[in-house]
């Protein structure tokens, strides 16, 4: 038997779609609310789920641990309001859930409209132990429980879902633009610091944090002290510390992050989670010129993750500057149809049809552009690409 766990709160936008999404997979559907002002308890009462109410305690972690009390079945699977399971996942996770040796199944996240790192990694649907339970600030996790429980009792085993379990909506750049996100993420990584000061996760999450708010050189620091108490081998923290170090001296010392990154590639993680180091390792390589290295990760990357719009843009900008015009063409028209509101996709493969000498495709290419910047308040872009756009090709009819 498998229960569903969620943790809820003015969620009424989202939460149909995530209780649809596993109705007919999981067996019991829980959902804790904490103080919801919106239809959040109707709606799930209403698709089924049995509600519990609680104040909120102040943190996600003894939240779940609280809702693992109501739970009956034998599997837990744990999901956000702003998460939903993908149909593909469905039976092999059946399969990974009938070994009687496992205890927590890892789940391939894919985060959507994210910058950076298409793909994580969440340990979300673990065996209903008492011994498991929820730690840490703010990303809560079980994986601490599971280490020492797995220490006591060696027969157990952790096992990776090869297909993507999950569809994130929360990295979207509007959603991280809100502030109170990035106070909360940093007010929860320094109370883990100071509780654990060398902790490479805390490390790598507040350094990063740092690192995008501007103070360079004391993100840098936490990064660099975080890698050094890492393992050196095999471990999801000491790549995501490799990763927030090559961005970090992206501009200041390119050669050093090309080294950061090749590090970083070498982790033996799932290909999935390593796509943000190969295709900014493959952008970095294109800015300085050297284009078949380049064109080589961006071709592992395709071949990784083919769902993945990012990959065959960067793969067109590489092909379209070694003067291969028409697999820049096959390459843009892919990641068209996979992100078809991204509008630098747009305006590239409108370039690139008019470097082709399809006239009435690159004017068609950029009125698509520049109507896409205009509906995401890009006005400044928008006008711009107008101007130039213009100079090369009649925009009107």
């Amino acid at each position: 038997m498998l229960s569903l766990s969620m943790i809820v709160r003015d969620e009424a936008e989202r939460l149909e779609a995530c209780l649809r999404s596993v109705q007919g997979f999981v067996d019991e559907m829980v959902v804790v609310d904490t103080g919801s002002r919106d239809d959040t308890v109707a709606i799930a009462r209403g698709l089924g789920a049995t509600v519990h109410q609680i104040a909120w305690p102040g943190d996600f972690a003894p939240a779940r641990n609280q809702a693992l009390q109501w739970l009956t079945g034998d599997w837990v699977l744990v999901l956000d309001a702003d998460e939903q399971l993908r149909p593909e996942a469905r039976a092999p996770l059946q399969e990974l859930m009938a070994q009687p040796d496992l205890l927590l199944i890892n789940l391939l996240r894919q985060e959507l409209g994210a910058l950076q790192s298409p793909y994580s990694n969440v340990s979300r649907l673990f065996r209903r132990h008492p011994a498991i339970h929820w730690s840490r600030a703010y990303h809560s996790l079980v994986d601490d429980s599971v280490a020492a429980l797995m220490q006591r009792e060696p027969h157990w085993r952790i096992a990776d879902c090869s297909e993507p379990a999950l569809l994130h909506d929360g990295y979207r750049p509007e959603l991280l633009a809100d502030g109170n996100k990035a106070q909360r993420l940093r007010q929860a990584m320094e109370a883990e610091l100071r509780e654990r000061p060398d902790d490479p996760y805390a490390c790598a999450k507040l350094g990063a944090l740092e690192v995008a708010e501007g103070r360079w050189q004391l993100g840098v620091d936490l990064l660099r002290r975080g890698l050094e108490r890492c393992p050196a081998t095999g471990h999801a923290e000491r790549y995501e510390l490799l990763l927030h170090l090559a961005l970090a001296e992206t501009e200041r010392d390119p050669g050093s992050a090309v080294g950061l990154y090749r590090q970083a590639l070498v982790s033996p993680l799932a290909p999935r989670l390593t796509l943000a180091a190969r295709l900014n390792l493959a952008a970095l390589l294109l800015r300085i010129g050297q284009l078949e290295d380049a064109e080589q990760l961006c071709g592992q990357a395709t071949s990784v993750a083919p769902e993945i719009g990012l990959g065959w843009y960067n793969l067109g900008l590489i092909r379209r500057r070694r003067g291969d015009i028409a697999g820049a063409l096959a390459a843009y028209r892919q990641a068209a149809a996979l992100s078809p509101d991204h509008a630098e996709t747009q305006q590239n493969l409108a370039v690139a049809l008019l470097m082709g000498g399809d006239i009435n495709g690159a004017r068609e290419g950029f009125r698509r552009a520049i109507g896409l910047l205009q509906q995401q308040g890009r006005l400044q872009e928008a006008q711009q690409l107008q101007e130039q756009a213009s100079g090369l090709v009649r925009l009107e009819d």
